[in-house]
C-alpha cells in the first residue's frame, strides 16, 4: 500500500499492543506500566479514537478494560503505508528518561537511524528531551492502591524522516522502557511534487 497524501497518517497499533499502562481505579491489578505495576489513570485520558494533540491527530487506543493499550519497544518492525514522510510523532511514555534509534526503512533499500527520545513518565517530572506533554494526570495506579498529587505523564515526542525517499516501515528500538500509545506519520509538503 502507498500514499501520496499530504493528510496525517495515523497508525493502528492495536495488533503490536503488548502492555497494559492505562487502569480502572476498580481494576488496579490489570496492569504494569513498570516493574512496580503502576498504571496511569483511564479516566483521565481520552476515550478509544480519534484525539488532537498539539495540531496532530491520532489514534488513541482502548483503555482501561485490561487488553493491551501501549506497545512496549521490543524491536518490532512496524510497516507503514508507503510514502513521503517528514516526520514520526508519537505519544510516549518511558519508565525513566530513555533514548534509543528507531531504524527507518525505505523503498530503495537504506536503512537510516534516528534517535528516539523520550523522558520519563514519572511524576512531576519535566521533559529532557525538549518533548511537550500530551496528557498529564493528576494521580498515580499501582497495583493495591492509587496515590492522589502525582501526576504521570504522556509525551507527545516526534522523529525526523531525513531522507527524501519513500519510506515503507521503521523498527523499534530494543528497550522496552519506552511505551507507545500512539503514532502518526506527518507526510511531506513536496508529496506530489516528487512522485
Amino acid at each position: 500500500m502507498t500514499t501520496s497524501t499530504t493528510a496525517p497518517v495515523p497508525l493502528d497499533l492495536t495488533a503490536l499492543a503488548d502492555n497494559v499502562g492505562v487502569t480502572r481505579p476498580d481494576r488496579l491489578s490489570d496492569g504494569a506500566f513498570n516493574i512496580w505495576g503502576n498504571t496511569f489513570p483511564a479516566d483521565e485520558l481520552p476515550p478509544a479514537g480519534p484525539v488532537e494533540v498539539h495540531g496532530v491527530p491520532f489514534r488513541w487506543p482502548a483503555t482501561g478494560g485490561g487488553a493491551p493499550d501501549n506497545v512496549r519497544c521490543r524491536g518490532q518492525l512496524v510497516p507503514v503505508p508507503e510514502g513521503r514522510y517528514d516526520w514520526i510523532h508519537v505519544l510516549a511514555a518511558a519508565e525513566r528518561r530513555t533514548e534509543d534509534p528507531l531504524l527507518l526503512h525505505f523503498a530503495d533499500g537504506g536503512v537510516d537511524p534516528e534517535w528516539l527520545r523520550v523522558s520519563d513518565f514519572w511524576p512531576e517530572t519535566s521533559s529532557r528531551f525538549g518533548e511537550r506533554p500530551a496528557f498529564s494526570c493528576t494521580r498515580l495506579h499501582y497495583p493495591r492502591h492509587v496515590q492522589h498529587a502525582m501526576g504521570p505523564t504522556v509525551w507527545h515526542q516526534r522523529v525526523p524522516v531525513t531522507r527524501e525517499e519513500r519510506l515503507r516501515a521503521f523498527r523499534l528500538p530494543d528497550n522496552p522502557a519506552i511505551h507507545l500509545f500512539a503514532i502518526t506519520l506527518a507526510p511531506s509538503a513536496r508529496q506530489e511534487a516528487t512522485r
